[in-house]
């Protein structure tokens, strides 16, 4: 029997060799890529200058993403699925595991000015200007969204302070503010200037508070379980009045001023002759004057020090008409339950840099079970997280 010669083998040798270089070239190549998109997530990550941000001593922040374009309001659900809301018509949805984000997700697109999120029974309800709409078992549809389900349609259409923050309060109604669809004017005040509330299935609509010009952020205090709520004040009166507002609304029925009265103590030039500020409910806090204080909790959470509990922070998207900016930052509020000894200090600053520098703009806050601090930002299409540890 003739032995074969080296010469015959050579072909197949060649073929698996190939064979071995491609499967190497190949696993190489996805190694390289994930290494490369890894490498682009985490430049994408410290693009954003977090270092610039000053926070008290033992308090650190970072970016969670930077992959939500012009987030706004946030939600989470008891999965750890943190929903947010945006300017841009998207709902996002982010998973978290030990404080990361370990997957990102677009759960509705094409709504309009989508800011509100609001968590309930396993459905997640989003606002859209004139339209509630609810997305039903979503935080098991994460990849394959259910086709919204309209829970009103029947709220204004303007989009002069028609996006809205939305949450759920402790007697099971939703509340959805609709702010004037002005700068100053008097319009009808069961349907504009007010924060609303409603059954989940949009039913028995009914306006809790009036006199509101535009409230972009509201909680309920974890003792009292009374409504707080942020107001903008009106422009147009120059660089320092009226002040931004934090008010209290122990009950429904009251009435915080507008268009008549502005902080409490000053009148409208043009309808401040037909009603008196004493009239009206004072705000609890006077922010500033073109701060744009938006999203607001309160803190319960077992992460930062003890004198936090129950403090307010809130979330100052910054001004856009005054000669010189402020806010652009996230301030905490001290107060006692009914109100009284109320004061604020500033938390979080950086976004405005200076030379009147912006980077990025405080939209919303919330706390996570674990007792840190979630901001949103549309301007820089982020989320940080804020932790602390004793210095």
């Amino acid at each position: 029997m003739q032995r074969p010669s080296i010469a015959s083998f050579l072909p197949a040798f060649f073929v698996f060799f190939a064979r071995v270089v491609r499967g190497t070239r190949s696993r190489i190549l996805r190694v390289a890529a994930a290494s490369w998109l890894a490498a682009q997530a985490l430049t994408a990550a410290a693009s954003l200058p977090v270092e610039k941000i000053k926070l008290p001593p033992g308090f650190h922040i970072e970016v969670l993403s930077d992959e939500v374009p012009s987030a706004r309001a946030m939600a989470l659900s008891p999965k750890g699925i943190l929903y947010i809301g945006s300017l841009d018509g998207h709902v996002y949805a982010l998973e978290l595991r030990d404080g990361r984000a370990t997957a990102r997700h677009v759960i509705a697109s094409g709504l309009q000015i989508p800011a509100g999120v609001a968590w309930r029974d396993g459905a997640l309800y989003v606002s859209a200007v004139s339209k509630i709409v609810r997305f039903d078992a979503i935080d098991t549809h994460l990849s394959d969204p259910p086709k919204p389900v309209v829970v009103t349609d029947k709220l204004p259409a303007e989009t002069h302070h028609g996006l809205k923050f939305i949450a759920f309060g402790p007697d099971g109604k939703l509340y959805v503010p609709q702010g004037a669809p002005c700068n100053i004017c008097d319009k009808d005040p069961d349907r504009y200037a007010l924060i609303g509330r409603m059954d989940p299935d949009g039913s028995h609509y009914e306006a809790f508070a009036r006199g509101i010009r535009n409230s972009v952020g509201f909680a309920w205090h974890p003792v009292t379980h009374e409504l707080w709520f942020t107001d903008n004040g009106r422009d147009l009166l120059g660089d320092d009045i009226p002040s931004d507002e934090l008010n209290r609304a122990p009950r429904a029925g009251m009435h915080f001023g507008f268009p008549y009265c502005h902080a409490g103590d000053i009148a409208d030039p043009e309808f401040g002759k037909d009603r008196p500020c004493n009239q009206f409910t004072p705000p609890v806090v006077k922010l500033g004057a073109h701060v744009a204080a938006l999203g607001m909790r309160f803190y319960d959470g077992p992460m930062f020090p003890a004198d936090y509990r129950n403090n307010i922070f809130i979330a100052e998207h910054g001004s856009w008409n005054r000669s010189r900016k402020v806010g652009y930052r996230v301030v905490r509020v001290i107060t006692d339950p009914d109100g009284s000894h109320a004061r604020q200090q500033v938390f979080a600053e950086g976004w405005l840099q200076p030379g009147e520098a912006v980077w990025g703009r405080p939209a919303d806050v919330l706390p996570l079970p674990d007792g840190s601090l979630l901001i949103s930002d549309d301007h820089a299409g982020a989320i940080y997280r804020v932790t602390y540890s004793a210095p």
